[in-house]
């Protein structure tokens, strides 16, 4: 058993990407009962009868493990963890900040921690910082980006592994066996899988999301500015916002694009989230036989 599993304790080296605000615990637990790693997304949370609201409806729906994701830029993460801990999670992923801090209150209560980086220097300041393992995020993934020039899968994920001696999560590029297999002969002990199971039966993404996805062809993504312009986002370029990007009276394209089309109705103007992989999805099928094919 790699070092990897015995952090998670799960059956496949498989985490669920984290979604920004996107939390679903039947999501989840999918994951975790088809035997990978299901995970929360706590980064955007600050109220800890939310998180324990969600751990528990996880919790009801499997007993197998489980995570969560916190960014590091919540003020709130120590009692977070705490909540975490108590609900007997046990590795947590960490993101979007220096990881100097929480690491020491990770494993003070008894966790593992596994941190997201985008780039070697990241890497290298994570295990120094106290990092159990990393997610090593390749160019093409989907969700929150560096406005820095990145290096994809393939290259950054053997130069991170050539210089760590943590275990490595790849991530970015990877929906089915071909790149679940690619991973470990780069140097990776297993995969983060984000675009692929929103893609899924039980992902609570909405059908005009879906159908972006399994529609997205050869370079059906850009980035484009997120949280104040700080970092970039990678969304699918649906025929509407391909025709403003080219509009030159369009100083910013985020500024036009509905961030919450399913309470708004507004689904033209949607920033669908999705990775360079949606090219490779071409149907939407249950997490348990997604999870079977990749590791087949």
């Amino acid at each position: 058993m790699s070092e990897l599993l015995k952090m998670l304790g799960c059956r496949y080296q498989i985490i669920q990407g984290p979604i920004g605000m996107f939390n679903s615990p039947k999501m989840v637990a999918a994951v975790s009962e088809a035997g990978a790693y299901g995970m929360l997304a706590l980064g955007f949370i600050n109220n800890l009868d939310e998180v324990k609201k969600l751990v528990g409806e996880v919790r009801a729906l499997t007993d197998k493990p489980f995570g969560a994701n916190i960014m590091l830029i919540n003020p709130n993460n120590a009692e977070i963890l705490k909540v975490l801990a108590e609900a007997g999670v046990s590795t947590v992923t960490t993101s979007v900040g220096s990881p100097k801090d929480v690491y020491p209150i990770i494993h003070g209560l008894g966790m593992k921690g596994i941190h997201v980086v985008l780039a070697l220097p990241h890497a290298l300041a994570a295990v120094k910082a106290g990092a159990d393992a990393l997610v090593v995020v390749g160019s093409e993934a989907g969700g929150l980006r560096s406005r820095n020039p990145e290096s994809s899968t393939m290259v950054l994920v053997p130069l991170v592994a050539d210089n760590v001696k943590v275990p490595i999560v790849a991530a970015g590029g990877i929906a089915d066996s071909r790149g679940y297999r690619a991973a470990l002969a780069l140097g990776a002990q297993g995969v983060q899988v984000g675009t692929r199971f929103l893609a899924s039966a039980e992902s609570p993404a909405s059908e005009q999301w879906k159908k972006a996805i399994v529609e997205c062809g050869d370079g059906g993504t850009d980035l484009i500015p997120a949280l104040n312009m700080r970092v970039a986002q990678r969304i699918i370029v649906t025929p509407w916002i391909k025709q403003k990007m080219s509009d030159p009276a369009v100083k910013n394209i985020a500024d036009e694009l509905e961030i919450n089309p399913d309470k708004t109705g507004n689904y033209e103007r949607a920033a669908f989230g999705g990775g360079q992989v949606s090219a490779l999805i071409k149907d939407i099928k249950p997490i348990k036989e997604i999870i079977r094919e990749m590791v087949s």
